[in-house]
């Protein structure tokens, strides 16, 4: 209970009432299966590596001039392959499963909405799990990646060309399916949900600003810009939030 009210019963609620769900999250979504965020206090992108901001490591034109150190810092601090799906993860795969059309839209690089059930997941910023060789295109594992000592090269043995994640650096553009199918869905949906994100990585946060549905909620730990625009705000946890979210309540 909140100031007398019950802000999960109201969730639910609108997810009875609500067909087509989106759900656009953000590393606030992922933190309680043990990954870090970028921009809180303590966050990834609150320290220095020597001279390096950790923007200007995961910059294309860094991961081109500089890919050994890029991959020493991207192995350290973006590749978390024990982490598992948390609370929020599961609910949402729960509630498709229940028969709710739900669209995950996610700016992680995880895998986890999949890894927990999700079908409908559109990744903004791509994900660590798929990684290419820029010269032929083959395909590598992430566990090659992550054992690969300095650059991982293709082991294509005609090609050794470098291999790359499928993940959106800065000074790379969003695919341009990821951006049509991520506004096509919020514009379709019933309800919003926005979660775990700060709201403040364009273009992927002007997104939200194409949903015109019924219900919309936003889930963080801290206020936000956009919590003056939503009906319902909880300042708590994502995963505890959807945790206690019962489905049988929402169909």
């Amino acid at each position: 209970m909140e100031n007398g009210r019950d802000l999960i019963a109201e969730l639910e609620e609108m997810l009875k009432d609500s067909r087509k769900i989106v759900f656009f999250g953000g590393a606030g979504v992922s933190t309680e299966s043990g990954i870090p965020d970028f921009r809180s206090a303590d966050g990834i992108y609150s320290r220095r590596y020597g001279k390096l901001s950790p923007e200007r490591i995961i910059s294309r034109s860094f991961f081109d001039e500089s890919p050994r150190e890029f991959y020493d810092f991207y192995r350290d601090k973006l590749l978390y392959l024990d982490a598992k799906p948390n609370a929020a993860h599961k609910k949402l795969a729960e509630l498709e499963k229940a028969g709710k059309d739900v669209t995950v839209v996610t700016q992680n690089i995880d895998g986890l909405h999949q890894l927990a059930g999700s079908k409908k997941v559109i990744e903004l910023h791509g994900s660590v799990l798929r990684n290419y060789c820029m010269k032929c295109g083959a395909e590598h594992s992430v566990e090659y990646v992550k054992d690969s000592a300095g650059v991982p090269y293709c082991l294509n043995p005609d090609c050794n060309g470098v291999v790359k994640p499928d993940v959106v650096l800065y000074e790379e553009s969003l695919k341009s399916s990821d951006i049509n199918g991520a506004i096509n869905a919020i514009e379709e949906a019933d309800m919003l949900i926005i979660a775990g994100t700060s709201l403040i990585v364009y273009p992927a946060a002007s997104f939200v600003n194409y949903f015109h549905g019924k219900h919309s909620a936003i889930i963080n730990l801290s206020a936000s810009e956009r919590d003056s625009y939503m009906e319902l705000i909880i300042h708590r946890k994502v995963g505890e939030v959807l945790g206690a979210v019962n489905v049988t309540h929402c169909i």
